[in-house]
């Protein structure tokens, strides 16, 4: 056997939000992101949950303007460890693997871990990772993520993006966050 080289890319970022873990890791659901990030509740939309939030098998598809479609699912819900993984397609285009990882960083501070391995399905995949998954597109998101989820804890209220900001983390071309989708 020999490897099968894809174009696949590999982006991680570290978040500091100021709240202990089990603050943190219930916000990490395709439901209660919207709770949280602008724009995010625009775009989701559930397929199936048991419980209504976050879990093993959960499915749902974000819907961005100017984005195609991504469906995901939860392949891993663990909240005694605080890991929650996610599979998502958009179809045609990219394959997608989110891990994301609550760790304490002090009394009431979290680290929160976040990696995407973004596998391309085509050459238009590949095109699509260059165009809005570059390594600075990406830190982008994920900081706005990270100050979305900040202000939220904070204020309770969402941060709102300036004039112009395409997509939220959590979305297709934006991150689950997350869950950030596409």
């Amino acid at each position: 056997m020999s490897a099968i080289e894809s174009g696949r890319v590999v982006r991680s970022y570290v978040q500091t939000i100021a709240a202990p873990p089990a603050r943190v890791f219930p916000l990490l659901c395709p439901v209660r992101e919207g709770e949280w990030l602008e724009g995010w509740r625009e775009e989701v939309e559930m397929i199936h949950s048991d419980s209504g939030v976050a879990e093993d098998g959960c499915v749902f598809r974000t819907r961005a303007a100017g984005r195609p479609e991504t469906v995901w699912m939860i392949t891993r819900h663990d909240p005694v460890r605080r890991v929650v993984e996610f599979a998502r397609v958009t179809q045609g285009l990219v394959a997608t693997r989110l891990r994301i990882r609550v760790e304490a960083a002090g009394a009431a501070t979290s680290s929160v871990h976040v990696t995407y391995t973004l596998t391309p399905l085509a050459a238009a995949g590949a095109e699509y990772i260059g165009e809005h998954h570059s390594e600075d597109a990406f830190r982008r998101d994920l900081a706005w993520w990270e100050d979305s989820m900040n202000h939220w804890l904070r204020t309770g209220e969402l941060l709102r993006a300036a004039a112009g900001r395409a997509g939220s983390a959590g979305g297709e071309g934006a991150a689950p966050g997350a869950p950030v989708p596409g």
